[in-house]
């Protein structure tokens, strides 16, 4: 069956962002890994860390990485994967849908999540502005920067988390979206990524960034002179990963999932800036507890929270974003 020509452009756009670790060479065993904009750099050691193991020796790797939604649609498209790491669990369940994750994907004990983050403000070196609640975000003069929530799964969690937070600080659901609204109207520009709404900022503009903790750890890391907030009131993010069904009987992909939970995995991750989901992993316990710490499940669920604040057509942000002249086109 031919594919529609929108999905043929989905897989040339990730088709675009695949950079091969080594050549594959006398019939070497490859893995294909797809996965969000953010965690690129924690592949980038944990991949020839892998590969210095019994079961990672000789095995050669593609790397394809972007918006969560974007990467998710891809490969739902065609795009190869072994193995895939959205940001959050919706992408993943589109292609339990389309049949090339199996149902059973979240029934390890870690329930199919990898890595887990926090949002946080990220903020200019010093924090000038002085931005410490999500109030401050709402004040005039203040821009923020934020991705499109219609194709960055990092958006969304920033939203719910914005949103979530109006209501532990004790407003009513019509109070939460109406902040929402207000939001909005302070930010300027809405990548198509995390990691592009990062470069946004650290390339100078705005003065907050919404933002998974991890990014605003990588951007320190890499020298940008930004500093970070941990609101009292933020989100538990949660990353899944899974092996697909592509993969077959690779034992590559699977033991290259496995290694992933290892504790040396971990701890590669933890030096990302990412939460750990395997306990006694060292740097753990750097990680600061917000207060007020919620999931998505206390906001209703994925199922429920797309429907009621995604969907494309009648959403809370599709009116939001369409009022202020945004595509929400996936």
């Amino acid at each position: 069956m031919m594919k529609t020509l929108g999905a043929l452009v989905l897989m040339a756009v990730a088709a675009a962002a695949v950079t091969t670790l080594a050549a594959c060479g006398g019939g070497s065993p490859k893995v294909a890994l797809v996965a969000y904009s953010t965690p690129r750099e924690a592949y980038a050691e944990l991949i020839p860390a892998f590969q210095k193991t019994d079961a990672g020796k000789d095995v050669q790797f593609s790397e394809s990485y972007g918006a969560s939604g974007e990467q998710s649609r891809a490969v739902e498209a065609g795009l190869p994967a072994d193995v895939v790491e959205f940001s959050l669990a919706p992408d993943m369940a589109r292609l339990v849908k389309a049949n090339l994750v199996a149902k059973t994907w979240d029934q390890n004990k870690y329930k199919g999540f990898v890595t887990k983050s926090v949002v946080v403000l990220v903020v200019r070196k010093g924090n000038p502005k002085g931005i410490t609640t999500w109030d401050a975000l709402t004040k005039p003069g203040v821009e923020v920067i934020e991705p499109n929530p219609f194709t960055s799964g990092g958006a969304k969690w920033n939203i719910m988390a914005a949103y979530g937070a109006q209501l532990k600080q004790g407003r009513t659901v019509q109070e939460a979206e109406a902040y929402l609204a207000e939001l909005f109207k302070h930010v300027p520009v809405q990548d198509k990524s995390a990691r592009d709404a990062l470069q946004t900022f650290v390339g100078g503009k705005g003065d907050v960034l919404l933002s998974y903790e991890n990014e605003a750890i990588a951007a320190q890391q890499a020298g940008e002179a930004v500093d970070y907030v941990v609101p009292a009131e933020t989100i538990l993010i949660e990353n899944p990963l899974a092996v697909t069904t592509d993969a077959g009987s690779s034992s590559e992909a699977k033991a290259f999932y496995d290694y992933l939970y290892t504790l040396g995995a971990q701890t590669i991750f933890v030096s990302k800036g990412y939460r750990p989901v395997v306990e006694g992993v060292t740097g753990a316990d750097k990680f600061p507890t917000p207060a007020n710490l919620f999931t998505i499940d206390d906001l209703g669920g994925w199922d429920q929270v797309n429907k009621d604040f995604f969907d494309p057509t009648a959403s809370v942000m599709a009116t939001i974003e369409q009022g202020l002249g945004i595509s929400t086109q996936q």
